[in-house]
């Protein structure tokens, strides 16, 4: 009995004790609790089942969040505990945020052992911090919300924000591929001739010329370009064609670091070295990072309009279902032709992955449609070229859309490689997607260049078969090298426009080389291909020029303009021969054939001779257009003057002729005197192409 009433009492006392410590907990005084885990506690969901929790929620002013914020309270052992008491708190909100409220500030828990309440938002935009805990549980242990206010017109925000935000993007991507074009324009002029020697140069020439145009359809349509205009043979660029891939790899690693915090720092930099740097080399290399800069803020701006849709519905719906490979290369594809610019919706998936909005997974199929997109821009470039720029825009699709095969059904395989190269542990947070998705992007485009590439002379043989022949057309007179898309490169669009003046002057050469045979030997035929040949060279000049006028229209250096006009100048000068040749001599001769007069012996090997000396002079002035050789020019204005004086010599010889009363010089005096007239005045044209050549700025001090 004794030890029994021992026992209730101690029962008792501790009930007592149990009930003191739940009504006035210890630690109010700053002492803690000696006591055994309480038999409630509240168990959160994970964040990533927020439409469970509510959790995270964006929402605008003013209004209330759409889901509740969802507590649920189990006992030690999991199981749910129903009618215990809950209460919330707003314990944080943005600074003079005013009309913030809860539904519900105090409940019991239901059957399942969850409580919930809804915030009604402030007039402030900013993040409101919500807890929840339950009475006579242990003190510390409480769950906390946050919900975001935004603007009532955040949508409109967004898309203003991102429009912008991507506009400064390829706006800084335009500005760095322009200044490294201008500070490296003419050495890859000059090393263009080299590195298309094997598939690896080529290779290695693509990426550098990706590199430096920041994108590689601008790349590849470049190298269209030199294809159409006959600068390489197709074969020669299957191994730029690889490097075009890898090279806008590159561009993508550089923005993969998020330097948001010091872009404009950076453009501040840019600027300085442009505004004070007097040497033309400089200031496009602060131009360059300034666009580097530029490129940077942009993505900043974007990244801050879309963090609303970190837990707007139906984006995330949308993401989702870029899961499924088909859908993310269609969204890839599409996005990046429509923008012209798989590096700048590269930028954007970065973006995303900042906001932690897209996953490895959800961007691999993203990424193989931004390469198949970028397809898109050489496809149509090559519309109305010849075959063989067709050839490159086929052999540069037919690249990627093999890469996409071989990767498409390997997915998750590749993710599982790209965590690993990426990360040491193998595992993705919301800090490295980022860079994942750059790696990603990088080992795509080496794997299927290596793949490939040793098979390239291959390659070029399979697409040579597979590209439809083209109808023999009747031949235009047309230019060979000009493709306007090599106006982005204004040392490479110079280079083809010098290339065509230089055909054109073989031309007009072949035609003083024809004209003194119907003088000398009654024979007609050479005059059909004069006539012939002066239409060329008319619509060679009219083309030329326009080429020339739209290149020095957009904003280039000052010495590509004085070269543009250089060019303009020599074709001119070779024009205006032509012009001599086809009107003056041309019609001259056609009388002459009809008159039945003849030269005298002496005379016609006179006007040999100084048709001679004449296409000497023609051939010299070419070769000083062609090398810009300086003592080639300086010779040839001392030949000049010889070759005047040999021509008056010759007038003087045949007036002593008529003296002597010879009758065929008296009969062909005047066609004798205009030959060697005309021929003087086409000696005259090809000394003002090497006169330009020494008076041209820069080249007077070396004179």
């Amino acid at each position: 009995m004794h030890k029994h009433g021992i026992s209730i009492a101690k029962a008792f006392a501790l009930v007592a004790f149990l009930a003191w410590g739940l009504l006035f907990p210890l630690h109010s005084n700053g002492i803690e609790p000696q006591l055994s885990p309480q038999p409630w506690v509240i168990k959160r969901y994970p964040i990533d089942k927020n439409k469970l929790n509510g959790n995270r929620q964006f929402s605008n002013v003013k209004s209330s969040t759409n889901r509740p914020f969802v507590v649920q309270v189990t006992d030690t052992l999991g199981n749910a505990i129903s009618r215990a008491e809950v209460y919330f708190t707003i314990t944080s909100w943005p600074d003079k945020a005013k009309g913030q409220r809860l539904t519900t500030y105090s409940t019991v828990t239901d059957s399942l052992g969850q409580a919930h309440t809804t915030i009604f938002l402030g007039d402030t935009e900013g993040e409101y911090i919500v807890s929840a805990g339950v009475k006579s549980s242990i003190p510390n242990q409480v769950a906390l919300f946050t919900a975001s206010a935004r603007k009532s017109n955040w949508l409109t925000m967004l898309v203003v924000g991102l429009l912008g935000g991507l506009a400064l993007f390829l706006l800084g991507i335009n500005a760095m591929s322009k200044g490294l074009r201008q500070s490296s324009g003419n050495k890859i002029r000059s090393i263009l001739g080299t590195m298309n020697k094997t598939s690896l140069r080529g290779t290695v020439f693509g990426a550098l010329m990706t590199l430096i145009t920041q994108s590689s359809s601008a790349t590849t349509v470049m190298i269209l370009g030199f294809v159409r205009s006959g600068l390489l043979p197709f074969e020669k660029t299957i191994g730029m064609i690889f490097g075009a891939a890898i090279g806008t790899t590159i561009t993508v690693q550089l923005i993969a670091f998020n330097l948001s915090d010091y872009s404009l720092l950076v453009v501040a930099l840019g600027f300085g070295i442009y505004t004070f740097s007097k040497r033309e080399g400089l200031r496009s290399s602060g131009e360059a990072v300034m666009g580097f800069g530029i490129l940077f803020y942009g993505m900043y701006i974007m990244s801050q309009a879309m963090s609303p849709l970190r837990s707007y519905d139906p984006f995330i719906e949308i993401l989702s279902h870029l899961e499924r490979p088909l859908l993310g290369i269609l969204a890839g594809t599409l996005f990046t032709a429509l923008i012209q610019s798989s590096a700048a919706f590269i930028g954007i998936m970065l973006t995303l992955a900042t906001q932690g909005l897209l996953s490895l997974e959800s961007a691999i199929p993203l990424l193989l449609g931004a390469n198949l997109g970028t397809t898109v821009t050489s496809i149509l470039a090559s519309i109305g070229a010849g075959r063989e720029a067709k050839k490159v825009a086929l052999a540069y699709s037919i690249f990627k859309v093999f890469g996409i095969l071989l990767l498409v059904g390997l997915i998750d395989p590749f993710a599982w490689l790209i965590r690993y190269i990426t990360t040491p542990d193998g595992t993705s947070t919301i800090t490295s997607i980022p860079r994942e998705i750059a790696n990603a992007h990088t080992v795509f485009n080496v794997l299927i260049t290596l793949v490939v590439l040793p098979f390239s002379m291959r390659y070029a043989a399979f697409i040579e078969r597979i590209t439809p022949k083209e109808r023999s057309k009747k031949p235009e007179y047309k230019a060979k090298h000009l493709d306007r898309n090599l106006l982005g490169s204004p040392a490479m669009a110079l280079n083809v426009a010098k290339q065509e003046v230089i055909e054109m002057g073989q031309l007009v050469q072949q035609m003083v080389d024809d004209i003194i045979t119907p003088f000398t030997s009654k024979d007609a035929e050479p005059l059909k291909r004069i006539s012939r040949s002066e239409k060329m060279v008319d619509s060679l000049r009219d083309q030329i020029n326009s080429y020339l006028i739209e290149l020095t229209r957009q904003d280039i250096k000052e010495t590509h303009i004085q070269e543009a006009f250089q060019i303009m100048y020599a074709t001119k000068e070779f024009e205006q021969v032509a012009d001599i040749v086809s009107k003056n001599l041309a019609q001259r001769a056609e009388w002459w054939l009809q008159s039945g007069y003849e030269f005298s012996p002496e005379g016609t090997l006179e006007l040999k001779e100084f048709h001679l000396l004449t296409q000497k002079q023609l051939k010299r002035a070419l070769a000083v257009f062609t090398t810009l050789n300086l003592q080639k020019a300086k010779k040839m204005s001392v030949k000049y003057q010889q070759y005047k004086e040999v021509g008056l010599e010759l007038e003087r010889q045949h007036f002593d002729r008529l003296k002597k009363d010879v009758d065929k010089s008296v009969l062909s005096s005047k066609t004798h005197l205009e030959l060697v007239s005309m021929l003087r005045t086409i000696g005259s044209h090809a000394n003002n192409i090497a006169q330009i050549i020494l008076d041209w700025p820069g080249n007077k001090e070396h004179n």
